[in-house]
């Protein structure tokens, strides 16, 4: 298992490489759950996430570059671990293969490739990390090694950096330290170290809810493999967690919060445009479980790690649409229209409230009918007006179908 002195160990060999990242007092943060609250800031790191500890930890600690080992390096990774290993091996010296889903954002991939330069090839694979390790695992031979992302001791105890740069910067203990959870590495390493210079600080795990494999887990005293994940949540989009995680987080976690991702979304739109911080959906989850906690955090000393900040920006606009369906401010609906002039017209007038707005118009007439359909989205100024505008739609004859009961069809249109 991780242990403290291999914590120490590991903060000396990043000396010079990670960063010292800043763990700041969120003012409105703290306001607002009457509470100090507390951002540790790895998305300040040079990788823009935490990753570049462990992986850079478990490469040096292998001495590839001082013997004429000429053995390379392959990785699984959803992006993150993927941007610190391609750091490292640059780094080092170093030649590696890394493996990422298919479906990893482009933003992910280039900045692997800008780490990585000459040192490292890219293998796009499958569509979950899950797949991508697979098939990494696959090409391993007498003259690779595989850098786990989150099952092995010299990563967790890199990640564990982390915690010591915490206990150095903090004046009093925390009450609570809220941490994100995806294989398990970074809360591993957090708990190796706390358990034993601040075991009264209680660790919560936070996880998507459309990959609860931790939760679960623990939940069956085993650890099982998840059948199917929502990955829009990469950096913690695990299918299945990792033995030695599972091993600290059963003994030692004391909460897990697991949180929509729909909420998470708000969290992203909230930093940006209140404090000017740009995260990735993995970086915002653990202030999201602030919000949907159900015990009583107030006058407490609370730290919150934002793990990454590598969002594509291309990602934004499904980002709002989705925090505006969790808020239930944005609906779409089967809109049936008469075969006559002016049904529009009358529809905008009648139906819709002063402050709604038309976001989606999906329309073909048809001349051999008394009636067509559309598919319309429409978003609200406040959640409470739904019930008066489907009233309105029932009343004058529009109302067709309710599409946000139906996930499958939504997600064609989002």
């Amino acid at each position: 298992m991780p242990d403290l002195k291999g914590v120490r160990d590991a903060s000396e060999n990043l000396r010079d490489v990670s960063v010292i990242t800043p763990l700041s007092l969120n003012e409105r943060l703290s306001e607002k759950f009457n509470s100090r609250i507390f951002l540790k800031r790895e998305d300040l790191q040079k990788v823009r996430s935490f990753k570049i500890r462990g992986a850079f930890n478990k490469i040096k600690s292998l001495n590839l570059e001082s013997t004429d080992d000429q053995r390379q390096i392959i990785c699984a990774s959803a992006g993150n671990h993927a941007q610190g290993v391609a750091f490292s091996c640059n780094k080092l010296g170093i030649f590696g293969t890394i493996y990422m889903p298919e479906t990893t954002p482009k933003q992910k991939v280039e900045r692997v490739k800008m780490f990585g330069g000459k040192f490292i090839n890219i293998v796009l694979f499958g569509d979950t990390f899950d797949d991508a390790q697979e098939e990494a695992q696959k090409q391993l031979n007498k003259d690779s090694v595989f850098i786990h992302p989150f099952d092995d001791i010299d990563v967790i105890e890199g990640q564990g950096t982390i915690a010591l740069e915490i206990l150095d910067q903090i004046d009093k203990h925390f009450d609570y330290l809220v941490i994100p959870i995806g294989g398990g590495g970074l809360i591993a390493g957090i708990i190796a170290v706390f358990k034993e210079l601040s075991p009264n600080t209680k660790i919560i795990g936070v996880e998507a809810e459309g990959a609860p494999a931790m939760f679960n887990s623990i939940k069956q005293k085993k650890i099982i493999e998840l059948n199917k994940i929502d990955n829009f949540v990469d950096g913690v989009s695990i299918k299945k967690i990792g033995m030695i995680p599972f091993e600290l987080c059963k003994d030692y976690l004391d909460d897990l919060i697991i949180v929509p991702e729909g909420k998470i979304c708000q969290t992203i739109l909230e930093l940006y445009n209140k404090d000017g911080i740009v995260v990735e959906p993995a970086g915002a989850i653990g202030i999201s479980a602030l919000e949907i906690y159900d015990k009583d955090i107030s006058n407490k000393n609370i730290g919150v790690l934002i793990c990454g900040g590598n969002n594509d920006i291309t990602r934004m606009a499904e980002i709002k649409e989705r925090a505006l369906l969790y808020s239930n401010l944005k609906h779409y609906f089967i809109v049936n229209f008469p075969q006559r002039k002016g049904a529009l017209k009358e529809f905008v007038n009648n139906v819709l409230g002063e402050d709604d707005d038309i976001t989606f118009f999906e329309y073909v007439k048809k001349n051999n009918r008394a009636y067509t359909s559309a598919i319309v989205g429409i978003e609200l100024k406040f959640s409470k007006d739904l019930s008066d505008l489907m009233n309105k739609m029932k009343e004058n004859g529009f109302f067709g179908e309710y599409l946000n009961d139906k996930p499958e069809t939504l997600s064609l249109l989002i």
